[in-house]
């Protein structure tokens, strides 16, 4: 499927280059940002970092480029440096797509395509658009951002005009493939006990996504929902060899959000229901299970033309973890950002989080894990 969306995005870029008459017709813009973040916590280290020492290992680099050879058809690639701890140090491709927009009602994007999953997902690639250091990490964890972000295949998306008292319709319908690498942070303790996916894990993936504009300016309503069929992939590299099953299930996302003048508050449900199947060679299937649910709820404002300020309460729970401090992650954060000036801008965040569900590492503590951490947060970013 991959070599297939990549032949067919070249067979539209060759197409698009043969028939423009010089550069200025394709109206080609290049745009990109750099982020270079500090971590530092109490008593756990977090994001595989040193963080109890103080860490600088979080370095960021994005660079696009689109084109607009017609008034409805655009193209467009990024790529990405990352790195964070001991995951990343490398350049990933983010999105690769052809778009092509008919009218208001209907529009479609293939390629390696922004999956348009929850209320932030597609803009996870984007630091300079948002106030926070870290997204919500019940639903957006950054050490799986890769994975979250994007899928081969297509979408298609329009807008519907549902009446002056009614407000509009946007609707999504998205469907392909999505990978989990074999870094990624879902497979990161996993990796670290001896079972390692070479090829990570994947396979087929669909679903829709509705967002209501309500007739009340400013605020939105939405819900989406994504189906994963049945992933298969084999143990080949490490102490053990067997296979990893995930069976077929659903990830279903609520949201809403509410901005006017200088204020914005929002909220996201999301569970994370997953059964599988562990088969190591000569021995009996060991079932996997995880029943995460997932929400947040946040809130900004604009003191002033440069600053701003915000909080959220992001929670976790896995329903079918034991009972302890591993079962859940509670985190409140409460953040800054300073715009020196239309490229340059700073961010500041406070975490306090108690369990130890999300973002740690096994290695990385290898005295055990502490109750809570408390986790400071500085971020620099340039964009042009």
């Amino acid at each position: 499927m991959h070599r297939l969306l990549i032949g067919a995005m070249a067979l539209v870029l060759g197409s698009v280059s043969a028939g423009a008459q010089s550069l200025d017709d394709l109206n080609i813009q290049i745009h990109g940002y750099a982020t270079q973040g500090f971590l530092y916590t109490t008593n756990n280290n977090i994001l595989t970092t040193s963080s109890s020492n103080g860490s600088p290992a979080w370095t960021e680099a994005v660079l696009n480029v689109t084109s607009q050879p017609s008034p409805k058809l655009r193209i467009g690639v990024q790529g990405r440096y990352f790195l964070l701890g001991n995951l990343g140090n490398e350049i990933t491709l983010d999105w690769a797509a052809a778009d092509y927009k008919a009218n208001d009602r209907f529009g479609v994007r293939f390629g390696k395509v922004k999956t348009p999953s929850g209320l932030l997902n597609e803009i996870q690639d984007i630091d300079p658009s948002y106030m926070w250091s870290l997204l919500p990490q019940s639903v957006y964890q950054i050490t799986s951002r890769n994975s979250l972000l994007a899928h081969y295949g297509g979408v298609v998306y329009g807008t519907l005009k549902l009446g002056q008292n009614l407000g509009k319709l946007e609707y999504r319908g998205f469907g392909g493939e999505r990978e989990i690498g074999t870094n990624d942070g879902y497979l990161l303790n996993q990796r670290e006990s001896g079972l390692v996916l070479p090829n990570g894990i994947g396979g087929p993936t669909y679903g829709a996504a509705l967002h209501w504009r309500t007739p009340l300016p400013g605020f939105m309503i939405g819900a989406s929902d994504t189906k994963i069929t049945r992933w298969n992939s084999a143990l080949t590299d490490g102490p053990y060899s067997g296979s990893e099953t995930l069976y077929p299930f659903q990830l279903p996302n609520y949201f809403a959000r509410y901005e006017k003048d200088k204020v914005m508050v929002a909220g996201e449900f999301a569970r994370l229901p997953v059964r599988g199947q562990l088969t190591l060679t000569g021995l009996p299937a060991t079932p996997l299970a995880l029943d995460q649910r997932s929400w947040y709820v946040m809130a900004s404002y604009k003191l002033t033309d440069k600053l701003t300020a915000g909080v959220y309460d992001s929670q976790s729970v896995d329903h079918q973890a034991a009972l302890g401090v591993a079962r859940h992650s509670f985190d409140w954060a409460i953040s800054g950002r300073y715009d020196f000036n239309q490229y340059l801008y700073a961010k500041a965040e406070q975490h306090f989080i108690n369990g130890t569900e999300l973002d740690y590492d096994t290695d990385m503590n290898p005295n055990g894990l502490q109750t809570s951490t408390r986790l400071t947060i500085l971020k620099i970013g340039v964009s042009f």
